[in-house]
């Protein structure tokens, strides 16, 4: 396993998502709340592995947590991931790789707002699992927490899908239909096609919901 060279320059204070979108979506919600962003929104650096492919995403993430939890600038760290369809087995992932690094006394299950940590010569550490730490999800599903629940377009758009999804037409799978979801709201706007980070900035999305609001407080109290 190779980790490829990076030119990111060095911050003490970091927050590690899976991808661009993750990345776009967080300094748009800074924005749009006024946070105050001390932090650098940073995505894993690809890692080759044995058999000459490459890691992306949240593998990468995962293989070199343990090489960025040491470098030695490093202050604070908050982790954003996906539970996707496995929510225990993503923290125990992220759980081993910090064990692995010396930390410990490790909640068994995520907590619901948002684990944040110090412990003596370690970097503070945070982690947040999308979308709310106690759901199967992803980012979509977070993003679609800023659409009011009363929405038109978004009572038609599940509509639609559950007619193609009725009909057997669909080609997303069933993992996938909270993104085929989100862009198809999004498709409907007065402009079609935002990004989900452009959109929050434009105010498209814009529901002032608990779960964002548990999100921002976390990020608060993570980098305060």
């Amino acid at each position: 396993m190779r980790r490829r060279k990076t030119s990111r320059q060095p911050h003490p204070q970091q927050l590690l998502v899976e991808g661009d979108n993750d990345r776009h979506v967080v300094w748009a919600l800074c924005k749009k709340y006024n946070i105050s962003q001390t932090f650098v929104v940073e995505l894993p650096d690809s890692i080759e592995l044995s058999d000459g492919k490459k890691a992306t995403g949240v593998e990468a993430l995962l293989l070199g947590l343990p090489i960025r939890l040491k470098e030695p600038y490093l202050q604070t760290l908050g982790i954003v991931v996906d539970a996707d369809q496995d929510l225990q087995a993503r923290w125990q992932a992220i759980s081993n790789k910090l064990k692995s690094v010396g930390y410990d006394n490790i909640p068994k299950t995520p907590c619901a707002e948002g684990w944040i940590y110090e412990q003596n010569e370690l970097p503070k550490i945070g982690v947040w699992i999308m979308p709310n730490n106690q759901l199967i999800g992803e980012l979509e599903d977070f993003v679609s927490y800023l659409i009011p629940n009363d929405d038109q377009l978004q009572l038609k758009a599940n509509e639609i899908l559950n007619e193609i999804e009725t009909l057997k037409i669909n080609l997303y799978t069933k993992e996938d239909r909270t993104k085929a979801f989100i862009h198809t709201w999004l498709a409907w706007q007065e402009k079609p096609g935002m990004p989900m980070g452009q959109a929050i900035t434009a105010k498209i999305l814009k529901y002032d919901n608990d779960i964002i609001q548990a999100f921002l407080s976390w990020l608060n109290r993570l980098y305060q």
